[in-house]
């Protein structure tokens, strides 16, 4: 009895194969198969916008220790400078895992909430107060923009780990406009 099974399951194999061949498809293997389209065009600009965001923001971040008048300030922007790093590993993973080129689409760009070259060269050469004011300001609408960019991200996207790292991000960056907030 299996051994006629086994006879059925081989014809009933080889009558799937001959019938795929003849209609034109040819089984794949796992691995010649093009991988789900599991990034959508949210994601990828999602991610792509992230990217130039948080690095413009890094480097009006990594001017506090040295430029802030307020401790308090500057020790808020040694903790945001960190969960920017750990937040730009995230975006460039996802970036390769989605298969897009890193083309750079928004370089030079100047968006609503992304820190400005002209805002960084300016706090390059004030400190205390004025510095305080100009940082506070800055970081301020960068993170309410990557907020509202997160949440679009969770309502738009259709990549698990892009949605996942978008809510992360956005709890975080509540957490830190409310302390921000607080030091203003």
């Amino acid at each position: 009895m299996q051994l006629r099974r086994n006879v059925l399951t081989r014809r009933t194999a080889a009558a799937l194969l001959l019938g795929l061949a003849v209609a034109g498809c040819t089984p794949q293997s796992a691995a010649d198969r093009p991988a789900p389209a599991a990034f959508n065009d949210t994601d990828t600009a999602w991610i792509q916008l992230m990217i130039p965001m948080d690095e413009r923001a890094s480097l009006l971040v990594d001017l506090a220790p040295a430029r802030a008048g307020r401790p308090a300030l500057a020790g808020w922007a040694e903790e945001a400078g960190r969960r920017l790093k750990d937040e730009l590993v995230g975006l460039r993973e996802l970036l390769e895992a989605s298969g897009v080129p890193d083309t750079r689409p928004h370089e030079g760009h100047n968006m609503p909430g992304m820190v400005t070259l002209d805002t960084v060269r300016r706090a390059r050469t004030v400190t205390g107060e004025s510095f305080d004011r100009l940082f506070t300001e800055s970081l301020r609408a960068h993170l309410v923009q990557v907020r509202t960019l997160c949440a679009s991200e969770r309502t738009s996207g259709s990549a698990e780990r892009a949605k996942d790292l978008a809510a992360v991000t956005e709890r975080s960056v509540a957490q830190q406009i409310t302390r921000l907030d607080a030091l203003r």
